[in-house]
């Protein structure tokens, strides 16, 4: 176990001498994480965080970005929901041997070393700020379809989007700064919200199904393997979340126990829904239809009922689903970073906590950030372009640290197996060479093929080479700084309380 006396400085000023223990340490960083930030999730929150944070806006838009390819992305879809339940697999079982803050940051850091530990941390703190300038963008689509009525009225200015995007974003920050305890409330109320609203489409709407509306199956004009391969890409920010309470290890109470229940049952429930919603949108709204459409699944609620009351009804789900899942986002966009800094990876004012127990610098920079990319977004293009290359942008920021946690799960259960013999190695290393395969598909499809211009076409992955330029400095910066990693606990072996 690694200890070390750091200076905490409050917002108050005053520095205070506190012992923390490295995120490498299993559950007793919990604790300490506990005593220092006040309030801890239980299964119900933790599974909460996880279905918040999955159920975004990503899927409410997914029809609108899918329909360039047609229903054939229902395959892709299948794909990606197979690749979001072994990504859970893994990450309850890297939970249960490591359940310290960072979750895939932790695991690559000690099973590759500071380095890898490093740009991993910082991939994802890319795919959390990024994935915020995501969904607020999708978000904002939904808010113009209720101030439009339906787009009845001309759309709004792209200053007055830019405006609405920011109140997305900034809102949620506030209520993160105040705390774990109101974040965790209003996550509840909206996850029970947007479930239902999934749910409702799911059930009922498959009495309204049309199945012309199937035909034809690739409308994309390309090979079904390419269409079906950008569905996968695509797919996946819809996904993003499943390693969320592994993230936020250090708020759930019972780590080792809670974060793989929360992440499997999360993640299971999100899926049924999800498939299930996707297919009656796009078998009740012809594809036609869907191109056109800003807010598909208000569409698809009009078509059922007919007038436009149930796609304002939708709508305002829509806006609450948004607003919870950058609520929850935003409070991951600090703990990947306060993680990072209580090992040295990060610079030690990510560690800084405010009285109320928030890490202040990496909430307010991390939504800077979101801001300035939703901006510059907007400026440029507009619609579901901003909206599929941030996608993308996150798409690859996640799959890295994604890839790199399931190398470490094959890394350490392969070395059990040499010194145990266990039916349970096969399983996890199975599940792990699955997820990798899916990490390295979802960066390979994430370019927006439908554009013409080669540098629109790689612009995800050019905003993904600026970020991790700038990562440069700041590792070179800390390297002086960082605590080595602790050996990994073994697996069969509990850690000790």
């Amino acid at each position: 176990m690694v200890r070390s006396t750091v200076k905490i400085i409050t917002t108050s000023g005053r520095a205070e001498g506190r012992t923390l223990v490295s995120s490498n340490v299993g559950p007793t960083a919990a604790s300490d994480s506990d005593a220092r930030r006040g309030g801890r999730f239980g299964l119900r929150q933790a599974t909460a965080l996880i279905v918040g944070n999955i159920i975004g806006v990503g899927i409410f838009n997914l029809p609108g970005s899918l329909s360039a390819y047609g229903p054939i992305t229902l395959l892709s879809m299948v794909l990606v929901t197979a690749g979001a339940v072994a990504l859970a697999l893994l990450f309850a079982g890297l939970s249960r041997r490591l359940p310290s803050d960072g979750g895939p940051y932790a695991y690559s850091r000690v099973a590759f070393g500071n380095r890898i530990g490093f740009f991993n941390a910082w991939s994802y703190w890319i795919t959390a700020w990024a994935g915020n300038a995501a969904i607020v963008t999708g978000w904002v689509l939904y808010v113009e379809y209720l101030l439009t009525q339906g787009g009845q009225q001309p759309p709004l200015a792209k200053w007055a989007l830019i405006a609405i995007a920011l109140v997305g974003l900034w809102v949620p920050a506030l209520i993160n700064l105040n705390g774990v305890s109101k974040m965790a409330a209003v996550q509840v109320v909206t996850t029970v919200l947007k479930f239902l609203a999934l749910a409702v489409v799911s059930l009922v709407g498959l009495f309204f199904i049309d199945t012309a509306n199937f035909r034809p199956f690739n409308v994309s004009g390309g090979p079904d393997l390419a269409a079906v391969g950008t569905g996968l890409a695509l797919g996946l920010f819809s996904y993003l979340g499943v390693e969320t309470a592994a993230v936020a290890a250090g708020r759930v109470r019972d780590p080792d126990r809670n974060v793989p229940r929360a992440s499997i049952l999360g993640t299971l429930g999100c899926a049924a829904v999800y498939l299930m919603s996707l297919f009656v949108v796009f078998g009740v709204v012809p594809n036609s239809e869907l191109q056109e459409s800003n807010a598909p699944f208000s569409t698809a609620v009009n078509t059922m009922f007919g007038g436009s009351w149930a796609g304002y009804v939708m709508g305002l789900a829509v806006v609450i689903s948004g607003f919870g899942a950058l609520n929850g986002w935003t409070m991951i966009c600090a703990e990947m970073p306060l993680a990072a800094a209580k090992d040295g990876l990060f610079p030690a004012r990510f560690g800084r906590l405010s009285k109320k127990g928030a890490p202040l610098f990496g909430i307010v920079i991390s939504t800077v950030l979101a801001s300035v990319f939703t901006v510059f977004s907007y400026l440029g293009s507009a619609g579901y372009t901003v909206f599929n290359t941030l996608v993308f942008m996150s798409g690859i920021t996640a799959a890295i640290p994604y890839g790199f946690s399931a190398l470490a799960q094959i890394k350490w259960r392969l070395q059990d197996g040499r010194q145990l013999h266990t039916p349970r190695v096969v399983r996890d290393v199975t599940v792990a060479v699955v997820a990798v395969v899916f990490s390295v598909l979802f960066i390979w499809f994430s370019r927006n093929t439908g554009e013409e211009a080669a540098w629109k076409v790689w612009l995800p992955f050019i905003f993904c080479g600026a970020a991790f330029l700038i990562g440069i400095p700041v590792y070179l910066a800390q390297r002086a700084h960082m605590v080595a990693p602790q050996a990994v606990p073994r697996y069969d072996v509990p850690a000790k309380r």
